[in-house]
């Protein structure tokens, strides 16, 4: 099922970096939820010691329910809006970030040829990604199967975040 990106105007900044609407918690991190008020613009994982935070708007509201039925369902699909800012190749790379279905991957450069790129590239624009666990960076994975290269986050060991996150989809190691 390919997850559209919802066009949605750029956030306007709100606050400093650590400015967040919720932050749920999840087996391997808390999750920071950023929003405009109308959609998430910002999903990072903080560090394990982060203190919850009751949800600021329905945005948030929504997203946070979103994120807990995905943790205990895989399947669940995300509807919340989202407002994602990048350039317009970062985008491309999220969207086709976005349509590798539940239990697969795509390895940096099969993303680079789906949008007639270079794998480099694609790292840098997966690197980039602000919202995370939604626009299922997670999901990429280098030409041999590593698992490395992935996160911005204040949460444990990235490595094993992503392998948690692969094998809740239904990923199966080693094969392609």
């Amino acid at each position: 099922m390919r997850r559209a990106l919802h066009a949605v105007p750029a956030p306007r900044p709100v606050g400093n970096a650590a400015t967040w609407q919720a932050i749920v918690r999840a087996p391997f991190a808390m999750l920071g939820i950023a929003t405009d008020g109308r959609a998430v613009t910002r999903l990072s994982y903080l560090a394990p010691g982060e203190a919850p935070l009751r949800p600021a708007d329905e945005t948030a509201e929504r997203a946070a329910r979103e994120l807990a039925r995905y943790l205990a369902d895989p399947s669940t699909p995300f509807t919340v809006p989202l407002a994602p800012a990048g350039t317009p190749f970062q985008r491309r790379v999220w969207a086709a970030i976005a349509a590798i279905p539940l239990g697969e991957s795509r390895t940096y450069a099969e993303i680079a040829r789906s949008v007639g790129s270079a794998a480099r590239p694609v790292g840098q624009a997966c690197g980039a990604n602000r919202i995370a666990l939604i626009i299922p960076c997670h999901r990429v994975v280098g030409s041999q199967g590593a698992l490395g290269g992935f996160m911005h986050a204040a949460a444990g060991a990235p490595v094993d975040v992503k392998r948690w996150l692969l094998t809740h989809e239904g990923y199966r190691f080693g094969l392609f």
